[in-house]
């Protein structure tokens, strides 16, 4: 049986280790500053190995002596490993001297050089040698240092455990220290060995200080509540877990304990019990530590705490939703997220009305704060009021007051996740549409981003269903788009500001330019970024500054707004004399966006041929009469039905997530019954072994053997393979070298580099390998970005002549990116924002002749990792020719990968073609995903990528 080290060192070149007489050289005639060194050396080889069993009689007589610290604690070092017996199994005779020597230090007048020797009794496993030093580890737990009697309680509770009969009194022995102790560490140490020694013994100390448990020092708090912890599994004996469960009580309720103390009962507080008022306690202390501790990473720990306990026992934390967002003083995004996440969970309908309160407060305190992240937490807070407002009917209405009012406030992103929300609150809840949109018409005049209005008048146009919405409308929308045709109107005021100009030129005369002096004397001074402008324009109405400014998106969303309208109009009502003059303007309107859109002396930019197009078409469709009820079916029927689809599918992904969480956590009803009281306490798992993320995993033999790649070929003198290993942001390469030679390979080492985003860590040891024989290295490369990495190296080993080498060249590693991209999901705006945030771009054209549309999304979205966020597309309905679908993954270190993919089925049987659009922050990134979209077009059998 081999000795077992404790002392794990590494061997930076095992070819170049000393031999057994250089090492009783060196201990001889060196210093010991030398000796230091050599002992160092020694230990080394003997970790590796080599057991060195010649030596222990020159490092008793050079090395024991010397009273050097460090030479000491290697010395001690090397008693843990050295071999004490010999090839008979009996004690060598030499470790009589050894045992002499650690007698004498355990009497040491210097309190670090005992302490180091009690240490080191911890190790020693042999009966033999501990026998004669137990009167003094018995001494030294009385000894006036701390140091010495700390490490003594130690020292007697592992030699009970080598051998009880050496110390058979060993639990009344620590049970009297620990009443004569007055040191905290010591008294800590002590009970810990008292309870794994004698259960009733610490139930006995326990009890003797409940009284004064608020004055003990934590230390051995923590020690009772882990003794606790430990007792309830292997005796769970009930009026123990209920006298256990008001010790803890009494402790959490103290204002003197620390919140290591506090933490820590209160996780023992809900293994002990699961009542409601211990729940409630518990989740309350955990409050705390979320509101008082500074450390943004306990905020988040004690949440997530809070979040379990609310899983386990459901409807008891409710009422602490509003402590719970005093978390959010906090600056960090992060800990605001996950408070937000935690409360939303505790809602009901009893306190929702104070948590909408708390939030409006919170988004109104951010329209005028300038906080770091500012927009990202009131994006937050926009969020989690939605999902109030979907969840509790009776706050909608008033959670839709206030965002509509702060939409001024908001900026662009925040303010259409706002247009976003209103339009899922007005498909959900019919009986709000009508205060809803007469409120839309209200703010809409705030509004300056072209983003929110094309949201704003969507639902105009789908939701104004009475005559008097209609007309309030169309009221609105005339006076936001202004004077009509535009471009008669432009013309009228450029010549009336031309007009007004060359009056004012001729009647002001010319004054001379000079330096305007103060009342005071002194020269004034003016800025000309202040100076007013001669020229006044007038202000324009939002809609026309937005369409002038080249929003044509805007203007097409305009005119089928105007149609929805004047259908809807249609369909309630036959009056001509309101419907006419509505339809002529609204034709008014539609051309003369038309027309200004194609004079570029008014606008910054002309209108795009798409919007052109989708105008013309508006315009068509008011002036059909042919088509009538095919276009107003599809104009108020059809775009309807769709959203309202498009809401139910998102509904029916969070009831199907839910579902699957609770199925997760249920337990089944042919789950077998466990009786705790029929098992025995060998058998028994700890109640929070199932959270400690610890799971087995089963890797299959062929897996192994396809990331086996050979690095050399069967001809060369040595062969060489590896064994990739993937580990989180690391790439390990196990190394397998075969000397395929008669002569022995000296000096031999491995040499690695690699290009991209990779960092070689640490260089395999050089070795010597003999004739035909195997050697394993070990290298670990770390990865900072998913981007394609190459690594290659060579083999270096020494020839038949000092000044010979030999060089063998190893294959190129590339490493994978797939391994480090995972599917990932995000909201289309986020994925809007992204996209157009991102500036780089591969672009991959397509031409497969996969079968289906659908197949090949499926295809991709497999080799590439990427999840697809458009409802339907997976679906793949087979009579549609074209196929448009977002793709989005993110890669370990954080990186987004989006992607678009537009595809079409040739008619006649033919290819689908078609491109993949790639964006990402990096271009690492990009490239490195484009690639994998050709190797995976060219891998296939059925799709060519041109």
């Amino acid at each position: 049986m081999s000795n077992t080290g404790y002392t794990l060192i590494y061997e930076p070149n095992s070819a170049a280790k000393k031999s057994l007489s250089e090492f009783r050289t060196l201990l001889e005639k060196g210093k010991d500053e030398s000796k230091i060194d050599t002992m160092k050396k020694i230990l080394i080889t003997m970790l590796n190995g080599d057991p060195l069993p010649d030596l222990l009689m020159h490092i008793i007589r050079f090395v024991m002596p010397s009273k050097n610290k460090e030479l000491k604690k290697l010395l001690y070092f090397y008693w843990e490993v050295c071999p004490k017996l010999d090839e008979h199994g009996k004690m060598r005779q030499e470790m009589i001297l050894v045992c002499n020597a650690i007698q004498r230090d355990l009497q040491h007048p210097n309190e670090y050089v005992r302490g180091n020797t009690l240490r080191f009794l911890n190790k020693l496993k042999e009966p033999d040698l501990l026998e004669t030093l137990v009167p003094n580890v018995r001494q030294c737990l009385e000894h006036r240092h701390s140091y010495v009697r700390k490490n003594a309680v130690f020292a007697v509770y592992s030699i009970f455990k080598v051998a009880e009969h050496l110390v058979p009194d060993a639990d009344e022995l620590i049970y009297r220290f620990l009443y004569e102790e007055t040191d905290s560490v010591c008294k800590r140490n002590a009970f810990v060995c008292l309870g794994e020694l004698n259960r009733d013994a610490a139930l006995r100390y326990m009890q003797d200080n409940i009284a004064n448990l608020e004055s003990l020092d934590s230390l051995l708090q923590l020690s009772f509540i882990e003794f606790i912890r430990k007792d309830i599994i292997q005796n769970g004996d009930s009026t123990l877990r209920s006298q256990y469960g008001q010790l803890v009580e009494e402790l959490l309720e103290s204002s003197t304990i620390n919140n290591v103390v506090i933490y820590e009962a209160a996780s023992v507080l809900t293994k002990l019990t699961g009542s409601s008022s211990a729940v409630l306690l518990a989740g309350q202390k955990f409050v705390d530590l979320a509101t008082k501790e500074a450390d943004n990473n306990v905020k988040i720990i004690t949440l997530e705490r809070i979040n379990e306990l609310h899983k386990e026992h459901p409807g008891i934390l409710q009422d602490l939703s509003l402590e719970i967002l005093r978390v959010l003083n906090c600056q960090d995004l992060g800990v605001r997220k996950k408070a937000l996440d935690v409360t939303l969970q505790f809602i009901t309908s009893r306190n929702v009305e104070d948590v909408v309160k708390l939030l409006k407060k919170e988004v109104q305190r951010t329209a005028s704060s300038n906080e770091d992240n500012n927009n990202e937490y009131r994006q937050l807070l926009i969020n989690s009021i939605h999902q109030l407002a979907i969840m509790f009917v009776e706050v909608a209405e008033n959670v839709v007051d206030l965002l509509l009012e702060s939409m001024s406030d908001l900026n662009s992103s925040a303010a259409y996740d706002v247009i976003v929300f209103v339009k899922e609150v007005v498909e959900k809840f019919p009986q709000l549409r009508q205060s809803i949109v007469t409120r839309l018409i209200g703010s809409l005049g705030n509004v300056k981003s072209g983003k929110v209005f094309r949201g704003g008048l969507w639902i105009l146009g789908e939701y104004c269903v009475e005559e008097k919405e209609i007309q309030d409308a169309w009221k609105y929308i005339r006076g936001a788009i202004g004077e009509v045709p535009i471009i008669a109107s432009e013309k009228r005021a450029h010549s009336g500001s031309a007009e007004s100009e060359e009056i004012e030129r001729n009647d002001t005369p010319k004054k001379k330019k000079g330096p305007t002096v103060n009342a005071d004397g002194t020269y004034a001074t003016e800025n000309a970024l202040t100076v007013e402008s001669v020229e006044s324009t007038e202000e324009k109405p939002p809609l026309r500054k937005l369409i002038l400014q080249g929003d044509f998106y805007l203007a097409a969303v305009l005119s089928s707004t105007l149609v929805k309208l004047i259908l809807q109009l249609q369909r309630i009502s036959k009056n001509s004399s309101i419907l006419n003059p509505l339809k002529a303007e609204g034709l008014l309107i539609m051309v003369s966006i038309l027309r200004v859109g194609q004079d570029s002396a008014y606008v910054t930019k002309k209108i795009d041929e798409d919007s052109a197009d989708r105008i013309f078409s508006c315009i068509n469709y008011l002036t059909d009469e042919t088509n009538s009820e095919l276009i107003e079916r599809s104009f108020l029927d059809d775009t309807r039905e769709a959203f309202k689809t498009q809401v139910e599918t998102e509904e029916k992904k969070k009831l199907e997530e839910e579902a699957k969480q609770f199925h997760k956590n249920a337990e089944q009803v042919d789950d077998s019954i466990v009786f705790e009281q029929f098992e025995s306490s060998a058998n028994k798992k700890p109640e929070d072994a199932s959270s400690s993320g610890i799971e087995e995993v089963t890797v299959k033999a062929d897996s192994r053997l396809n990331k086996i790649l050979p690095l050399t070929g069967y001809s060369d003198p040595i062969y060489c393979e590896a064994y990739i290993k993937i580990h989180q942001y690391d790439v390990t390469l196990d190394v397998l070298l075969v000397n395929q030679t008669k002569a022995t390979l000296r000096n031999l080492s491995v040499e690695f580099a690699a290009l991209g985003d990779l960092k070689v860590v640490d260089k395999p040891a050089t070795a010597n390998i003999g004739p035909h024989g195997f050697h394993k290295v070990q290298t670990t490369i770390k990865v900072t970005s998913a981007d394609t990495g190459v690594i290659f190296g060579n083999i270096v080993y020494d020839g038949q002549h000092s000044d010979e080498s030999t060089i063998v060249i190893l294959n190129d590693v590339h490493v994978d990116i797939m391994d480090y991209i995972k599917p990932a999901t995000c909201t289309e705006n986020v994925f809007r924002k992204m996209w157009n945030e991102f500036e780089w771009e591969n672009k991959i054209t397509i031409k497969s002749t996969m079968n289906s549309l659908k197949e090949y999304l499926e295809e991709l979205m497999k080799g590439t990792n990427m999840n697809c966020l458009t409802p339907g597309a997976i679906q793949g309905e087979e009579d549609c020719q074209f196929l448009s679908a977002n793709l989005y993954s993110r890669s370990s270190f954080g990186e987004d990968a989006l992607a678009n993919l537009c595809i079409e089925k040739q008619t006649d049987g033919g290819p689908i073609i078609g491109h993949v659009r790639i964006r990402s922050k990096g271009q690492g990134l990009a490239l490195s995903l484009g690639d994998k979209v050709a190797s995976i077009s060219r891998k296939s059998p059925k799709a060519i990528t041109a």
